[in-house]
Parts: structure tokens; sequence; C-alpha cells
């Protein structure tokens, strides 16, 4: 019997076979969004920059919670929107979206 052995799954968020552009595009805007929310909430002098990308994380992350087809891109979806949403919160206390 010859069969293939996957040993590792692709790394891809269209795990449904199909391309998906759009929603693709919405997981890398919103994973980019929550890590520079998150790292920059750590310096209380950069709560601006939390703030702002916070809010658009959060944003883009519920357009992309919305839209979404596939499972991976949910997963993504979630842990980034948590990430946006801890820098969003520690931002608004270190100082609020307008100094």
């Amino acid at each position: 019997m010859a069969q293939t052995v996957h040993r590792f799954p692709p790394l891809t968020l269209n795990t449904d076979g199909h391309r998906h552009p759009r929603e693709n595009t919405l997981v890398a805007v919103t994973v980019v969004l929550g890590l520079v929310a998150f790292i920059s909430s750590f310096w209380h002098n950069m709560h601006l920059l939390s703030t702002w990308t916070g809010l658009a994380g959060i944003i883009t992350g519920g357009w992309g919670q919305f839209i979404s087809a596939t499972t991976a891109e949910r997963c993504v979806l979630v842990v980034s929107l948590g990430l946006a949403a801890f820098g969003f919160y520690i931002g608004m206390a270190h100082g609020g979206l307008f100094g």
C-alpha cells in the first residue's frame, strides 16, 4: 500500500482549499496592529500609539471575525484581537486616546 504521510500540516489559513485574499489581509493587519499595541503598552509614554493601534486592531479584528471563512483565520484573529484589546486598555489606563 503506497500512502503518503504528511508529517507537518501546511501553515496556511486557507484550510478549505479556497483563496481568501480579503480575509487573510484582515488577519495580517490585525496581527500587526495587535502586536504593535501590545508591545507599545509596556511603556507609559507610548499610550497614544498603543491606544490608537489597539482601537484599530479591535475594529479590524471584529470585522475579520464577522467575515472569516475558516477556523484557522478565526483562531489567529482571536489571539491578535486579544493582544490589541490588551494594548488598548493599558494605553487607556496610561493616558487615553488624546493624552
